[in-house]
């Protein structure tokens, strides 16, 4: 992977992280159709640049992250986090079996754009908009709803917002719930893919496994300028969204998803 290719990844990761329209599909997508070979480093590159998409949260909202007076806010993040480490650790299997369907997450991308189509209308008089309503249950729930993510295509992001939705909060409150909780959330999963699992997956010893991905000095060069591009972007993407939530709600992100899952469903069937 050449870096020009690995800056696009990059980009793609911070447009979409944080929007309801699954970063994983798009970043599998895009690599599949630069014809990017699929190989541990190409894998570790894009678990890893979530670390810089993680970094623009905190910078982002950075009075929220680093009010230590404010415990209930680590506690109830800490709870929500729950659900998807242990699940993810349960199925982490099963779910990296179908990060390869290009035709499954095509579909789960149209699908879920049917979903938000419809998702405003069913939460409506929310009553919470300031992350400070929601309690240690309606954290717990919400990271219960994270966890329809694991399925490839369906977005961490939609699945966190509209699980805030459904406990009472308003759309900018879930919006920023769900960034909040992307950090522990993301953190966990760059840690076990990238320290854990890619590293000692060739040889059973995480340093040596580490040493083999990463031995050559473009390879380094590309992992920080991907961190890099995918924080700068995701600052922006992150402000945008929220704009664009409160104005339209999901619809505009629903249409977009069914539109481009289509295409890729008649590309990859027929063309590939």
């Amino acid at each position: 992977m050449d870096l020009l290719k690995a800056i696009i990844i990059a980009i793609i990761e911070g447009l979409t992280e944080y929007l309801p329209i699954s970063s994983t599909a798009h970043m599998g997508f895009a690599a599949n159709l630069m014809g990017l070979q699929d190989d541990e480093f190409l894998k570790m590159f894009q678990v890893s640049i979530q670390f810089g998409a993680i970094l623009s949260v905190v910078v982002a909202y950075w009075k929220k992250f680093f009010d230590l007076k404010n415990l209930q806010f680590y506690y109830k993040l800490a709870f929500a986090v729950v659900p998807a480490l242990v699940l993810g650790y349960l199925f982490d299997d099963k779910i990296e079996a179908v990060l390869g369907n290009q035709i499954a997450i095509s579909s789960v991308l149209v699908l879920g754009g049917v979903v938000l189509l419809f998702a405003d209308k069913w939460f409506k008089n929310p009553k919470i908009d300031d992350e400070k309503g929601i309690t240690v249950r309606s954290a717990i729930t919400i990271g219960f709803w994270q966890c329809l993510a694991m399925m490839p295509g369906t977005s961490r992001s939609a699945a966190s917002i509209i699980g805030g939705m459904s406990q009472g909060l308003t759309r900018k409150a879930a919006a920023e719930f769900s960034f909040f909780l992307a950090v522990p959330t993301m953190l966990a999963v760059t840690v076990y893919s990238v320290f854990l699992k890619t590293w000692g997956k060739e040889t059973g010893h995480p340093q040596k496994g580490y040493e083999m991905i990463m031995a050559s000095q473009d390879h380094i060069m590309i992992f920080v300028i991907g961190n890099i591009v995918a924080f700068i972007v995701a600052l922006i993407a992150i402000k945008a969204f929220i704009g664009v939530l409160n104005k339209y709600g999901f619809k505009p992100w629903g249409w977009y998803r069914i539109f481009v899952g289509i295409a890729l469903l008649i590309y990859f069937y027929f063309f590939k």
